[in-house]
């Protein structure tokens, strides 16, 4: 900028004085009890979408914001249309929308419709793709962007919790330097406006999160419906008035003038500059068309076309249910229900595994639920599969019952059984590790195991089985019908060692709850036996109680490797006609192909 554009912005910037539209945001200040960040994460935690984007919007308009956002910072660019340089000069916040206060706030992902409202109320727009980037240029703080694996946590607030908690990190580590409401970014990706958006309907498009190198990670993409929303994504809000040559000129009216609008559009004029403000639809992918027999609140995965329904209980209890494509599913089948109550330590999306590079955290492939259960759907075509994963805000089952009552797992157990009430319904209780503790919390609570139950199977996880509490409820239930099964897969746990020490007594691990089982049902059923490369099988019922246990003479562990070599797919097929057909419990993996 030369010394006579820099004189006609100090003139500009004069005549502006302190208007409240091109330079703070018209808010009521923040009140004393107005909750922060953390506390206001923990309101909407366990709401529903609608309800969340409601949230954020009362409390912006509340006052409730960092004092650091209020003020805005200038941005100045130039551009030269047929020989003349024009300058111009936005006002920008200097952060990302963020709610609560300037020690502890939340940067909020909202969708644009509500973005659009909040700005409208305000006096501001959404910036445009040439405005990021300008942005980005006068940034005096750059963060480096944190993406994390595509998952279908990606768009829940633990994810977005996880998520500020980082950049907050980065930010906080910088405010010796450059004081908190200097103009940063790097730290998100933006909900922008653009030319595209003419010709699209219910459309987010999102731009940016530039790298340390100045290129965005993310191009100009109009791809998912305005319902989308996830960790990355920011609300920059762009003051309505800004200046042109010295005078006052609306965005608006900049980018729809052919002279002007290259000073903040890459695209050419731009007239179709905001989204609808009437709240978006949460991503109902699933169609009434198809016939399906659960509810419109499933959402399209990105992995195999699997529909996917993520649900937050407020006890410290979080739901995933993935089903399949909905092009392989139809009213006329039954659904098997599995509920997989997941190991101490890991998160659902390690449960259900990936394909994981150099620096990916390793609980990603030990255990791949997720491709086992693509390959039991590839070849049991004839049920919808769908899985419930069931895991702890402890990370850990038993942890979590000694907070909360047995007979909340049944109630939660029951509240995602209704989900799939219009159709004929089989279900599975399956669990890994500590995930068995709440099958037993669940069968210490019932009178008996219900009618719809038809398989029991502890991956590793019958830990805390109790003789006098569970034997008779699990044989009279295999006596109730021949078509109920038992599938126990354990090893000699008292023999392995971890770091040079064992970790279980012969009779507290899982072999020894094995043998116990079996001493309490020998009685009454007549268990066959044999043993092929150090495993023993035990079966009885023609196949529908089988216990594969595996012998440890080299003082191995074998907790997860029992299930990653196939073992959920053995543990739903044993004893029927699939057992042992295309795969080898223990063998190598048959799933490979059905890793996302």
């Amino acid at each position: 900028m030369n010394r006579h554009q820099k004189t006609l912005l100090q003139i500009a910037l004069i005549c502006l004085g302190s208007s409240v539209a091109a330079q703070t945001l018209p808010l009521p200040p923040r009140a004393n009890n107005a909750p922060d960040g953390s506390d206001f994460i923990k309101k909407i935690w366990a709401l529903d979408f609608a309800q969340r984007e409601q949230a954020v919007m009362e409390t912006v308009f509340a006052g409730n914001i960092p004092t650091f956002q209020r003020k805005f910072c200038l941005v100045t660019v130039t551009n030269v249309f047929e020989g003349k340089t024009n300058v111009g000069t936005f006002f920008v916040a200097p952060d990302y929308l963020a709610v609560g206060s300037s020690d502890d706030y939340f940067l909020a992902p909202v969708s644009p419709n509500t973005a659009q409202r909040i700005a409208d109320q305000l006096g501001c727009i959404l910036p445009t793709r040439k405005m990021v980037d300008a942005i980005y240029a006068a940034a005096e703080v750059k963060l480096t962007p944190s993406p994390i694996p595509p998952t279908a946590a990606m768009t829940t607030v633990p994810v977005f919790a996880q998520i500020n908690e980082t950049i907050r990190t980065q930010r906080l580590a910088l405010t010796n330097s450059h004081l908190l409401g200097a103009l940063m970014a790097g730290d998100k990706k933006d909900v922008v406006i653009s030319a595209r958006m003419a010709t699209v309907t219910n459309k987010v498009a999102i731009y940016g999160w530039h790298q340390t190198n100045g290129l965005a990670i993310q191009p100009l993409y109009l791809g998912h419906t305005t319902a989308w929303v996830d960790y990355s994504h920011g609300i920059r809000l762009v003051a309505q008035t800004m200046l042109v040559n010295g005078e006052k000129k609306t965005v608006a009216d900049v980018l729809a003038d052919p002279k002007l609008c290259g000073l903040i559009s890459d695209e050419g004029v731009v007239t179709h500059a905001t989204y609808a403000t009437n709240p978006p639809t949460p991503l109902p992918v699933v169609s009434e068309k198809i016939n399906l027999p659960w509810p419109q609140k499933f959402s399209a995965s990105t992995n195999f076309s699997e529909m996917i329904r993520e649900i937050q209980l407020p006890d410290e209890a979080r739901i995933l249910i993935n089903a399949p494509a909905r092009e392989t599913s139809a009213a006329s089948k039954p659904v098997l229900l599995v509920f997989f109550a997941l190991p101490n330590g890991n998160t659902i999306e390690q449960t259900i595994g990936k394909k994981i590079g150099t620096n990916d955290d390793w609980h990603f492939d030990i255990q791949h639920i997720g491709a086992q259960t693509r390959w039991l759907r590839h070849v049991m075509t004839e049920k919808t599969i769908v899985v419930a994963y069931l895991e702890a805000g402890t990370k850990s089952w038993p942890t979590w019952r000694k907070a909360h009552n047995d007979r909340r797992i049944a109630e939660i157990l029951d509240g995602v059984r209704g989900i799939f009430s219009a159709s004929k319904t089989e279900v599975v209780l399956a669990s890994h590790s500590g995930g068995g503790s709440l099958i037993f919390g669940y069968l210490n609570v019932a009178e008996k195991i219900p009618d719809d139950v038809k398989r029991i199977a502890f991956l590793d996880s019958n830990y805390g089985y109790d003789s006098k509490l569970h034997a008779d409820k699990i044989r009279n239930w295999l006596l109730a019908s021949g078509e109920n099964h038992l599938c126990v897969l354990a090893y000699q746990d008292y023999l392995g060692l971890l770091n040079g020490k064992t970790f279980v007594s012969e009779n507290g691990g899982t072999w020894g709850r094995s043998h116990a089982m079996l001493g309490d049902f020998g009685a009454q059923f007549k268990f066959l036996s044999r043993t092929n490369s150090e495993l023993e099988t035990f079966s009885a019922l023609d196949g529908r109680i089988e216990f594969l246990l595996k012998e440890n003479p080299d003082r191995k562990i074998f907790h997860t490797v029992q299930v990653e070599r196939n073992g959920f797919i053995h543990a739903l097929v044993s004893g029927t006609a699939y057992e042992s057909k295309g795969y080898e419990y223990f063998g190598e993996r048959a799933y490979t192909s059905w890793i996302q």
